[in-house]
């Protein structure tokens, strides 16, 4: 059924219909001012007859051109009115354009309405991945926290058993993060759930208490520095997420040694200063918490730069192009 209705579509549509039209019409067009010319030298006619045929001619010529490029402008503006949540695309095609249309034209409306799908069909996709996603990533999260609640009340717990429920808590406040920054990530639509003007130090100082938690027992000392204070419009846990990554990139490539979070006026930079003894990766080579941290600040334009300074300092910068101000 398809490949007998598919050499008569084509049939439909003749190549090169719009050339031969054009063509046409040009070479009337010609033929008519070549015509009204010797018409006016010979004396055939006068003067303002022949300028008048002429501009008639003209005229009409314009308009069967118009009419003959209508197929471009009925797909151009289909083209134009049309999103990427759209789902109804039975008007993209050739057969709804207009009864007699190039097979140019044809091709475009065709290949336009095969990309539309294959968006359509992406968008349908990834909405169905996030949300799946997000319960069966989020729901053994809950019952894992639910879970050390309960071993907290426990009044025979050990201190090593009291240290391992503190760092399973520590791990899973981390793990929610991360998952709420990776589905933000995998959403295109969306620039983060729960967005809200957030105080970037506040978050900082609560980010850094879990932090020197989950760097406790590493040769690394974590410090912080506020010689500036400003706010953002976001999500505070991506915000938190970026700047936790950034600091265990920089854990990794000091090994041992100083890392400082300071807040600058519009920015917040992460440094870390390795031994002199410690021979040290390149930044980049690092992967994953680099990778997070650069999808985040891409997604949310917020710049990062990164490089090796002096043969063994690490800057990490992350600059915000709006910041607000604090709320007095």
């Amino acid at each position: 059924m398809t490949q007998q209705g598919a050499p008569t579509q084509r049939a439909a549509h003749a190549r090169g219909g719009l050339h031969r039209q054009l063509l046409l019409i040009f070479g009337l067009q010609l033929v008519a001012i070549v015509l009204a010319c010797l018409m006016g030298y010979y004396d055939v006619a006068p003067v303002g007859a022949v300028l008048a045929l002429i501009v008639i001619v003209g005229a009409l010529a314009w308009l069967a051109a118009q009419r003959a490029l209508r197929p471009f402008s009925t797909l151009a503006r289909m083209v134009g009115n049309w999103h990427e949540g759209q789902t109804e695309l039975q008007s993209l095609q050739p057969d709804h354009l207009l009864h007699r249309v190039d097979a140019d034209v044809a091709t475009l409306a065709r290949s336009f309405q095969s990309f539309a799908s294959r968006i359509a069909g992406y968008n349908e996709r990834e909405r169905n991945f996030t949300r799946d996603a997000s319960h069966e990533l989020r729901s053994p999260l809950t019952v894992i926290k639910m879970s050390t609640d309960m071993l907290a009340d426990e009044s025979g717990l050990s201190d090593f058993g009291k240290r391992s429920l503190e760092r399973i808590r520590r791990a899973t406040r981390e793990m929610e993060a991360l998952v709420e920054a990776m589905l933000i990530l995998a959403r295109e639509t969306d620039n983060g759930q729960g967005e809200q003007d957030f105080v970037v130090n506040d978050v900082l100082r609560d980010e850094l208490v879990d932090a020197r938690e989950m760097l406790h027992g590493h040769p690394i000392e974590l410090q912080f520095e506020e010689p500036a204070t400003f706010a953002l419009h976001g999500s505070p846990r991506v915000f938190a997420v970026l700047c936790w990554q950034l600091i265990r990139h920089a854990s990794q490539y000091t090994g041992q040694g100083t890392v400082l979070v300071t807040v600058l006026p519009g920015a917040v930079s992460v440094c870390a200063t390795a031994g002199t003894d410690h021979d040290p990766h390149l930044p980049g080579q690092q992967g994953f918490e680099y990778a997070i941290a650069r999808r985040i600040s891409e997604r949310f334009a917020w710049p990062l730069d990164l490089r090796v300074q002096g043969g063994n300092s690490y800057v990490a910068e992350i600059r915000f192009p709006q910041p607000l101000p604090v709320p007095g």
